[in-house]
């Protein structure tokens, strides 16, 4: 085997002519591994809210470029995706923290903010505290709950926003997390309220706003809260390319806080956390300019085509800012699921706090089109 020395100037030029390359190459078919997966299973895939296209053409032949670095541990192949998301979100580069899958920033913040300090108890004396909405993302709860947090639940409100008020009497010092926009229910919560909210919440209260699916919302009341970092030394977001760029398998996330913030949370990190197939698709991604755009308009279509079916059949939706949706289908839906099952159709599984909601991830037209049909035999 050859021995490979690269630079990380080096690195990021390769991954600049990869780009390149596949620009000027036949467009690759970004349908056909998933196509291929579901004709070789039977089984239509609509539970994980997974972009069913996959990464771009850009990202796949950027992979292809650094297999003959998968000798060589990824350290140094992390600063050109470093620079490029400090460039995106106009931060600097040590405001940005990477991590695999943006799991591992959940993970990691609530290791940082509700784990044990001072012989198990944190600094007010007590055991750390989450608060978080109900329902919402799960994760982050487990690993709270691993660590002896006290965690409050607080219920959506009936626009199925954050109730941001009820947040704030629950804080206090500890950690609060906000998916915005918010997984399982597609909503959001207006940007006016977020970022009062965040400007009023004390200094010693964490903010954790999740934005996987930011990319899809298109609502004016929508707004990332990055800007906002600047101001808030108590502001953590984390962003995902498992979502808009189909990367969900590669475990590529990161976070964007103040350094200070940054520096807290690495020593709860693993080293070299990301792969460097990640990290080079990832780079390539965010050159891509017609990734999330095209992301956005076919994830519309299919969205459109199955919401204008439930509609037809009287099941009513939670308006989406997502890829995926959340309806009321009027009864208890742990039946329907598993019926769906027996069709070979996966959905969301059950939200206890939405127990006759079904959550339907937005796969392609065909895969929507499986669903509709499916869901009229199990309702009939």
């Amino acid at each position: 085997m050859n021995t490979i020395s690269i630079s990380r100037r080096k690195f990021a030029q390769l991954l600049g002519v990869g780009a390149a390359c596949a620009v000027a190459r036949p467009t690759l078919s970004l349908a056909a591994p998933p196509a291929a997966e579901t004709a070789a299973t039977g089984i239509v895939r609509l539970s994980s809210n997974e972009n069913p296209y996959g990464p771009s053409a850009t990202a796949l032949k950027a992979m292809t470029d650094a297999f003959g670095l998968s000798c060589r541990y990824p350290d140094d192949t992390a600063e050109p995706l470093i620079d490029a998301l400090a460039k995106h979100n106009g931060v600097n580069r040590d405001q940005i923290l990477l991590g695999d899958g943006s799991g591992e920033i959940l993970k990691v913040c609530a290791e940082t903010f509700t784990g044990p300090l001072n012989n198990g108890k944190n600094a007010a004396g007590g055991r750390g505290k989450l608060v978080v909405a109900d329902p919402t993302f799960e994760a982050i709860l487990a690993h709270a709950k691993i660590y002896g947090a006290d965690i409050t639940r607080v219920p959506l409100t009936l626009t199925f926003a954050h109730d941001l008020p009820k947040m704030t009497s629950a804080a206090k010092e500890g950690l609060v997390y906000i998916c915005n926009p918010n997984n399982p229910t597609a909503s959001i919560t207006p940007k006016a309220d977020l970022a009062a909210f965040i400007a009023k919440a004390p200094r010693q209260t964490m903010i954790l706003v999740d934005e996987a699916y930011h990319h899809y919302a298109d609502s004016p009341d929508y707004e990332s809260v990055i800007p906002l970092i600047k101001d808030n030394p108590n502001l953590i977001v984390a962003r995902t390319f498992s979502k808009i760029y189909g990367m969900a398998g590669l475990r590529c996330g990161y976070c964007v806080a103040q350094r200070e913030v940054i520096e807290r949370m690495r020593p709860h990190q693993s080293w070299d956390s990301v792969n460097l197939m990640a990290l080079a698709a990832a780079t390539a991604s965010l050159n891509d300019p017609d990734q999330v755009e095209n992301g956005r308009r076919l994830n519309s279509e299919a969205k459109a085509f199955v919401i204008g079916e439930l509609d037809k059949m009287g099941y009513e939706q939670i308006p989406s800012q997502a890829n995926f949706i959340m309806f009321n289908v009027k009864r208890p839906v742990v039946p329907l699921i598993q019926a769906l099952k027996q069709r070979n159709v996966q959905v969301g599984r059950l939200f206890p706090a939405l127990p006759n909601h079904m959550r339907l991830t937005i796969g392609k037209k065909t895969e929507m089109e499986a669903f509709v049909a499916a869901f009229r035999q199990v309702t009939a």
